[in-house]
């Protein structure tokens, strides 16, 4: 069981910047991937980024273009999200998630545990 708890959303206008954090606990793996996915109403729930624990090497979706940066600290079990030059577009609930096999990173389906979500709002 691994129990993920998400922070640092917040309401910021567009062009301005977010960190948000996963802290995770429970059965963690040097081997798990986290990811971090976004879900606007009405939409799915789309990938963000992820990174391995044990890997400085990060995946990142395309709409990112060098926006955010997913970051994580072993010591504190703590992913985090960096968000910079926010967009309107990017307003949604942002969810931490961590998969313990392998599978497709970028898609929902490949996680096993979820966090709560923390919302992201974008104003114009």
């Amino acid at each position: 069981q691994v129990v993920l708890v998400e922070s640092g959303g917040g309401l910021v206008q567009a062009g301005g910047s977010l960190r948000l954090s996963c802290a995770a606990s429970g059965r963690i793996f040097v081997s798990d991937v986290m990811g971090w996915f976004r879900q606007a109403p009405g939409k799915e729930r789309d990938f963000v980024a992820a990174v391995r624990w044990s890997a400085d090497t990060a995946l990142y979706a395309e709409f990112v273009g060098g926006r955010f940066t997913i970051s994580r600290d072993n010591a504190k079990n703590t992913v985090y999200l960096q968000m910079n030059n926010l967009k309107p577009d990017d307003a949604a609930v942002y969810y931490c998630a961590v998969a313990q096999g392998d599978s497709d990173f970028s898609h929902p389906t490949g996680y096993d545990y979820w966090g709560q979500g923390t919302q992201v709002t974008v104003s114009s």
